[in-house]
């Protein structure tokens, strides 16, 4: 693929100004967006290879929430949970857990 953009300077034109003029002609050809656009290709991941990692994913949740269940790791508090208005963080922490009894 080549674009040919050719410009002159006129009379009295300052360089600057030519530049100028020669990116404008170099940018409404698109050829920039294009280079950028194709700098950093990545190609998309084979189904198999997405098939594999999902269930490797899997795998790695089921595991987490087993060792949190049988005690032997706490669990993380969730990143981007937004609480409701009023409720700070010392207050999300202090919950009685699931199975035990409410005091009055």
């Amino acid at each position: 693929m080549s674009i040919n953009v050719e410009v002159s300077k006129t009379g009295s034109e300052s360089a600057l100004s030519t530049i100028r003029k020669f990116s404008r002609k170099v940018q409404g050809t698109g050829l920039v967006k294009t280079v950028r656009k194709r700098r950093y290709y990545a190609r998309d991941a084979s189904k198999i290879v997405k098939k594999k990692r999902a269930l490797k994913l899997l795998k790695r949740r089921a595991e987490y929430h087993k060792l949190v269940r049988e005690g032997k790791i706490i669990e993380a508090p969730r990143r981007g949970y937004s609480r409701g208005p009023g409720q700070s963080e010392s207050t999300s922490q202090t919950r009685p857990a699931e199975g035990a009894p409410i005091e009055r």
